[in-house]
């Protein structure tokens, strides 16, 4: 195996392991304004889960930019964030998804790339030192640039629509990782139908109601600890269902859909991921959707995500039009935004972080940050607003908004002025 091959390194030369963020970060607004590329979901896992679970036993080092920092610690409070020792290190991008093929760490240093951008180089303790200091928990790609390269397997993450994209192979490959199919742990209900069940994992605590289906004939399902599905709800593979989520009576579930912890969700769920502790309990359709933490969609909530010409689609990331060069792409909302009932959003809208759009008709295909509104009328929301319904939100949950998010979202409110001043003036 390849993470092996490093092993059989490390007694030779031990070495760090440092997951960083590149110049790129900004081509994954809104999602990375509040969290590191990183810690983005793609099939099961976060992508650090991912590059992690390559080197078990080496000592992991993450790197940020500065505001995310104490957000990171955190979450992963026993690791080193932002700092490093002038030791050999490895160090992986946190946008690359590595594939199944790795090389041997190099007796001197090197350099991997994927499609031209660095994937991963391995550093002398000299050279690292000898490196000129990082600005802002940012590893720019020209402390790769003199080093000698070679291709790797792999896939970069460059825009949000690419963890939608690639969700479905993800599922598939985190699904064979944990190698948990076939275990049905939880409670399973009378009049629950699970078609083939080797390629199932329901977990310790889960409960499966009446009604329900679960088809994986076409990809595994993924359920996790304590998770619910209510009566009469079908999922089709493949599917992963976070730890304590629930997934609502009569929802349909389809294909390619990664639904993090503690969410409830309901309606119709499409080729889309739900990071973690958002809601989408109604009926409406999202397909081929991104959303981040502590969103809520209202009732009958609707994206597009397919072209009435059939046209590649056009997102607006970090001030300017992408083309996705895909046909489908749906919504890609930013943390802690909610939608009003009834609320219709355009093939591929960006909703920034904090913000609240409801009205009749189809808003802007982008809402910036802290923005409260819909067609007829918008205006910026205030930082202290918006902190405070925070608050409340994660009080429901028994949860805290923390000294450290606080801090965060506050920065936030600062790096997307310029982007409500343009929309607001």
């Amino acid at each position: 195996m390849a993470a092996e091959l490093f092993k059989k390194q490390e007694k030779l030369m031990p070495f760090d392991i440092c997951v960083f963020e590149d110049e790129h970060f900004n081509r994954l607004y809104p999602l990375t304004l509040t969290r590191p590329v990183f810690d983005l979901r793609c099939g099961i896992s976060l992508l650090r889960e991912k590059i992690i679970r390559h080197f078990p036993g080496s000592r992991l080092h993450l790197f940020c930019r500065e505001y995310l920092v104490d957000v990171v610690r955190e979450t992963a409070p026993d690791v080193a964030v932002n700092k490093i020792d002038s030791k050999p290190c490895l160090f992986i991008n946190g946008r690359f998804i590595i594939g199944e093929k790795l090389p041997s760490l190099p007796a001197h240093n090197m350099a991997w790339r994927n499609n031209g951008e660095v994937a991963a180089a391995y550093i002398s303790g000299s050279r690292l030192a000898s490196l000129p200091q990082n600005k802002d928990g940012i590893i720019p790609s020209s402390w790769f640039d003199e080093l000698p390269s070679e291709d790797i397997d792999g896939i970069f993450i460059r825009y949000p629509w690419d963890l939608v994209h690639h969700n479905p192979e993800q599922i598939k490959t985190d699904f064979a990782y944990f190698n948990r199919g076939g275990q049905l742990l939880g409670k399973i209900y009378p009049n629950v139908t699970l078609l083939n069940e080797k390629n199932i994992y329901i977990a310790a605590g889960a409960r499966i109601k009446s009604g329900a289906v679960l088809d994986a004939e076409d990809g595994p399902i993924f359920i996790d600890e304590g998770a619910t599905i209510m009566a009469n709800a079908c999922l089709q593979g493949p599917v992963f269902v976070g730890a304590k989520s629930t997934i609502k009576m009569g929802a349909k579930i389809y294909e390619s859909t990664s639904i993090g912890e503690g969410c409830k969700v309901g309606g119709e769920v499409e080729e889309s991921i739900i990071h973690s502790y958002s809601n989408k309990q109604h009926e409406g359709y999202l397909g081929h959707a991104y959303l981040g933490q502590w969103v809520n969609l209202g009732a009958d909530t609707n994206n597009s995500d397919l072209k009435n010409n059939y046209g590649t689609v056009k997102v607006y990331i970090d001030g300017e039009m992408v083309d996705s060069g895909s046909l489908f792409v749906g919504l890609i909302m930013g943390d802690h935004s909610k939608s009003g009932i009834n609320t219709m959003f355009n093939t591929g809208t960006v909703v920034g972080v904090m913000s609240n759009v409801f009205g009749a008709g189809y808003p802007e295909k982008f809402i910036p940050s802290f923005t409260w509104g819909g067609i007829e009328k918008m205006e910026a929301y205030s930082l202290e607003k918006g902190l405070e319904a925070a608050h409340r939100v994660m009080a429901r949950r028994k949860m805290l908004l923390s000294a450290a998010q606080e801090k965060m979202l506050s920065q936030v409110f600062k790096i997307t002025a310029d982007e409500r001043a343009v929309r607001h003036g």
